[in-house]
């Protein structure tokens, strides 16, 4: 809001998800939130509406009695060499479960991502979510930094960082056969990136707000797809028509929920971008689809 009380205009969180997806540089970016400034709206109300507060994020605490939470590290020759993510498990488990990855968006592994991972075990899921920036030390603290980092590293090598993951995951002792995997903006991106190179290894995705993989890869995918997308994010969307022809094509079993009003980042409640409704009812429709295609459940 700003301080008459007014919706922040659109077209600031359009500025933000340039910025964010490396079309302006943060000095264009505070330069045009500047001039809202001059119309009367409150700088600090703008950026924090804009930008994540992570203590919002958390839904399942670290110390949530019915989980179990830590780090595991991985080999990965073909990316960095090794990896590291945020393993999270039930901690009553009488036998292996099945597994989700978590891809974080172009970031790091932020303490959302986390907080999702956590979602996933407390409903009864082994959920791993790898942090891109582990060669460089892990995600720094902030988003920006995160940012900068991650659009240091070779994008070939993280692929294959969180390809080496996935399979890390489904070959664990503590996992079935079966794998999930759910990404958010990046790795929305990673997911069907995943679900196209490694059609054996992906069981379903998920790709919240994800562009679509390599139009030759597309024809590979196996795997059914639940693709989450806001209304109001025309980046993104854009590059739907033609993927959803591809998918065809390929006679994939996909289903694609477009939710009205919402923006990109709408499942992140961290930031003004989240849209609670949508949010919900994205994630009860994500825990439903990894219940039928990886436990064989029509329902959580």
């Amino acid at each position: 809001m700003s301080t008459n009380n007014t919706p922040i205009p659109a077209e600031a969180f359009d500025w933000y998800d340039d910025y964010a997806h490396g079309g302006m540089d943060r000095r264009e970016f505070m330069q045009r939130l500047s001039t809202l400034v001059a119309a009367g709206y409150s700088l600090s109300v703008l950026t924090g509406a804009l930008t994540p507060n992570y203590a919002k994020a958390e839904q399942i605490s670290f110390n949530d009695p019915d989980i179990i939470a830590t780090y595991e590290t991985f080999s990965s020759p073909n990316g960095h060499g090794e990896g590291r993510g945020y393993w999270v498990q039930p901690r009553e488990m009488k036998a292996p479960a099945a597994s989700v990855l978590v891809v974080h968006e172009n970031r790091g592994l932020n303490p959302y991502i986390k907080d999702v991972a956590r979602r996933l075990a407390k409903a009864g899921f082994v959920a791993f979510a790898p942090d891109a920036l582990h060669p460089l030390g892990g995600y720094p603290g902030n988003d920006d930094a995160g940012r900068t980092m991650q659009r240091s590293l070779e994008r070939s090598k993280i692929e294959q960082d969180f390809l080496a993951a996935a399979k890390y995951l489904k070959s664990h002792s503590a996992t079935t056969d079966k794998l999930g995997a759910v990404g958010f903006c990046f790795g929305g991106y990673m997911v069907n990136w995943l679900a196209a190179v490694a059609p054996d290894t992906i069981d379903a995705g998920v790709p919240f707000y994800g562009t679509p993989a390599a139009k030759e890869l597309r024809a590979n995918i196996k795997s059914p797809l639940l693709v989450q997308l806001g209304e109001l994010d025309k980046r993104v969307n854009d590059t739907w028509p033609e993927y959803e022809e591809d998918l065809k094509q390929a006679g994939v079993d996909y289903t694609m929920h477009m939710y009205p009003g919402a923006r990109h980042g709408f499942h992140n409640d961290s930031t003004g971008r989240y849209d609670p409704d949508a949010a919900e009812l994205a994630w009860q429709r994500t825990l439903a689809f990894f219940n039928l295609h990886l436990n064989g459940a029509a329902s959580a």
